[in-house]
């Protein structure tokens, strides 16, 4: 018999015991209110005189008698008592076995199984629904993660194989000379930093999703500022206006993530746009009540509603890539969504009838509740 049985039985045990007392200590009570009565009635007759009720004795029970009952009638209980405590404490405990054995059943492989403990509501059957809706969430948080797995590694073999044919043709080219290798070492030096780049994506989407580890001050307005100083140059060339409208807008989060919120909202609507047309990106920040709301607005290609929350998941693009370029990896919505998660802040996004994405977040306005 193994730790976990003895266990459970000895909390059966503990249970039937209980139960058992409770039941005995009743037995005992309801005995003691009846006996004792009789008991000062029998004493307050005198010896040989009937009672003076007029009413017919008969033969009647005597005190010992009654004590003598009473004794078997205990006697009697216990087994009962303990019977009785033991169907119970079994009852009891019967949800509480359906949820360790089906928790046992349950790996990272088997994670559809459920308690389905069903009625009458309890405390134990609340428990099974509270389990049953996490390991509805472990299981989507694992099917996501091997998603995310699989697109991963297709993500990153395709430029590595493209890295390793490109210098295996010019190792294999007998005339190839100095200018030939170079012109090779560039090809491969410009692979490796698309490569780096989709890997630093990699993980600050794997650092969003691991949640918010410190909690500042910060405002929002400024850190939109400092991203916009950043992106001007870019958008400039591409012909893209950056229009803003930005008011002091205090909040609480990780600045790091924040920061990275931010800037992949802008790269997200310079790159989703026209090039050199008539598109433009706004960046709103606003207080209203205890929210504060950060929207970035574009223009660009139409974008289908039903393509929409898709775009918000790993590795996922328009094709191709929403504008026929390939300068994306597919990442920068999904920190977006990732880190608007870690801040429990809600996010919304909406097709513009003209074309394009705009994108709101709300966070709490003020600072974190454990801020001082």
């Amino acid at each position: 018999m193994t730790s976990r049985q003895l266990a459970r039985r000895s909390l059966q045990t503990r249970l039937a015991l209980a139960y058992a007392a409770g039941i005995y200590a009743a037995g005992v009570l309801v005995l003691v209110f009846v006996d004792v009565p009789l008991a000062t009635i029998h004493a307050a007759i005198p010896a040989g005189h009937p009672p003076s009720s007029g009413i017919a004795a008969g033969p009647g029970i005597s005190l010992p008698q009654l004590l003598m009952g009473s004794a078997v009638a205990l006697v009697i209980l216990v087994p009962v008592a303990l019977t009785l405590g033991w169907y119970v404490a079994g009852r009891f405990l019967h949800p509480l076995r359906a949820i360790t054995a089906t928790a046992k059943i349950i790996s990272a492989g088997n994670l559809h199984r459920r308690l389905d403990l069903g009625e009458p509501m309890d405390e134990l059957t609340e428990l099974g629904h509270t389990l049953d809706d996490l390991f509805t969430r472990l299981q989507a948080s694992f099917d996501a993660q091997r998603h995310f797995v699989a697109n991963a590694s297709h993500e990153l073999r395709t430029p590595l194989a493209g890295l390793r044919t490109l210098l295996e043709v010019a190792l294999a080219d007998p005339d190839a000379d100095a200018d030939t290798l170079r012109s090779a070492c560039q090809e491969a030096l410009a692979l490796g930093g698309h490569q780096e780049r989709r890997v630093q994506a990699l993980l600050a989407l794997a650092t969003s999703e691991r949640g918010v580890t410190r909690w500042d001050r910060l405002d929002l307005a400024h850190v939109v500022e400092g991203v916009l100083a950043s992106r001007r140059d870019q958008a400039t060339k591409r012909g893209i206006d950056l229009a803003e409208h930005l008011k002091p807008a205090v909040t609480a989060g990780d600045p790091r993530l924040i920061e990275s919120l931010v800037a992949n909202l802008i790269d997200n609507a310079i790159r989703h746009n026209h090039e050199h047309g008539y598109g433009h990106v706004q960046i709103i920040t606003r207080s209203s009540g205890t929210q504060v709301a950060l929207t970035v607005a574009n223009s660009g290609p139409a974008v289908p509603d039903d393509q929409i929350q898709r775009l918000f998941q790993p590795f996922q693009r328009l094709a191709p890539d929403r504008h026929g370029r390939h300068d994306g990896y597919g990442l920068g919505l999904a920190i977006v969504n990732a880190v608007t998660q870690a801040h429990h802040a809600t996010l919304t996004a909406d097709a513009r009838p003209e074309g394009g994405l705009s994108i709101t977040v709300r966070f709490a306005q003020g600072s974190h509740p454990n801020l001082p």
